[in-house]
């Protein structure tokens, strides 16, 4: 692999993690503290999210198709500057209603000319025959990132608190996720930069004219492009519910808020290793099967979950498990875009099937936090964190499903072709 194609790939890599980490770093690391600072329940955090899924579902849509049409390095670029600005506002600490805004305005900034465009770039840098390597790099790498972000504010949060941080004061827990929020708006910006001077510019990069919705009728009349959707509404339930893992940790496991935020960061750790595993894995064998063995496995991990508590079991055994979950949530994030390739989508158009796809398999960023948010309030302590993973383990079961009919339509798809 040559110096170019590695700075290409690692721009890719930085700027899809940067861009969604003021969104999500901030309250998947340090929930708890994220919840006290800008005084919000579950439900309201829930209903924040609600309103980035809306606007990110619809900007998954009319954004997919211009992924076909103007250069990455621009759309890109523009995303990750949108971002950071709308990161330097929410460190003012507004109150709820102007958080649901903000998280509104992410929704369309990390999505809207960002989504599509990153997906084309990657399925183009990996060619024909490492699709799986490609996307798990991309996943592994957004992975890496995020958790050596992760060590760094982790680091900035104890840094700020007492030794004891359940005697912290509301101001040093505010100083310290101000801080925190700064610094991720900065790395966006600095993404930015690095997007500007290592992508190739419009002119070696850009395409021919055309009606920016050419192919969404074509996509939308693909069954398998539905069965695709599907399989992502499914794992990326699960994705979102390590957004839990924090506050699980806090107010199950007994620990304190920085004990909740580095336990999380830990678990950042495994992606890497779990999506460069799950692509070369997929590559060697086959892309749906992996996903349907990942799904399987997860299945069995949130059922355990469900029923296991500190009173009950080990703490190792929970550990092992939350750390399993792990492992299968983000090896089903490393490889499910590399079905594009396995199902034959025509290349031309995959702006327009990436949009569609994650217009419907995205939509978890509308109603997984609400529901979960209000499972957790209506039965708080352990008693609502069990019922959370009794929920993810149905959305398993679902997923397992949902790849049993993605290879039904395979070998339909096979069978016609044999016959023609």
């Amino acid at each position: 692999m040559n110096k170019s194609r590695i700075l290409h790939i690692s721009a890719l890599v930085i700027a899809g993690e940067m861009v969604f980490s003021l969104p999500f770093h901030t309250t998947r690391f340090f929930r708890p503290t994220f919840l006290e600072v800008f005084d919000l329940t579950n439900t309201q955090m829930g209903d924040m999210f609600a309103a980035y899924g809306v606007l990110a579902m619809l900007s998954y849509l009319l954004g997919g198709p211009f992924a076909d049409r103007f250069s990455v390095r621009s759309l890109l670029l523009t995303s990750l500057i949108a971002t950071a600005c709308g990161g330097l506002y929410m460190a003012t600490i507004p109150g709820a209603v102007e958080m649901a805004f903000i998280f509104g305005f992410f929704g369309v900034t990390t999505i809207f000319l960002f989504w599509a465009a990153l997906i084309r770039a990657t399925r183009e840098w990996g060619g024909d025959r490492v699709q799986g390597t490609a996307f798990g790099i991309l996943d592994g790498g957004r992975g890496l990132v995020a958790a050596l972000f992760a060590v760094l504010t982790v680091a900035v949060l104890a840094a700020y608190l007492p030794e004891d941080a359940t005697m912290a004061t509301d101001a040093e827990r505010s100083a310290a996720l101000k801080t925190i929020i700064l610094l991720y708006s900065a790395a966006t910006f600095a993404a930015g930069a690095f997007v500007w001077f290592i992508i190739p510019s419009p002119g070696e990069t850009e395409r021919a004219p055309s009606n920016p919705l050419a192919g969404m009728a074509f996509v939308l009349r693909r069954p398998i492009i539905w069965a695709q959707a599907g399989v992502i509404v499914c794992a990326y339930c699960g994705y979102k519910g390590l957004d839990n893992y924090s506050l699980y940790a806090v107010e199950v496991l007994g620990m304190d808020e920085v004990e909740g935020a580095r336990l999380a960061s830990y678990g950042a750790w495994v992606r890497p290793v779990a999506a460069l595993a799950a692509g070369l894995i997929a590559d060697r064998f086959d892309v749906t099967r992996s996903l349907g063995v990942f799904f399987i496995l997860l299945t069995f991990v949130y059922a355990l979950l469900s029923i296991l508590t500190p009173d009950t079991t080990g703490m190792t055994v929970i550990y092992a498990n939350l750390f399993v979950s792990y492992f299968a949530v983000y090896a089903l994030r490393g490889i499910y875009f590399a079905l594009l390739e396995e199902t034959h989508t025509p290349r031309h158009v995959t702006g327009a099937a990436v949009g569609v796809i994650s217009f419907v398999g995205y939509t978890p960023d509308i109603f997984f936090a609400s529901i979960g948010g209000r499972l957790l309030d209506a039965n708080p302590g352990a008693g609502g964190h069990l019922d959370y993973f009794r929920f993810l383990t149905g959305i398993a079961i679902c997923g397992v499903l949902v790849v049993g009919w993605l290879m039904w339509l395979q070998r339909s798809n096979l069978a016609r072709i044999s016959q023609e």
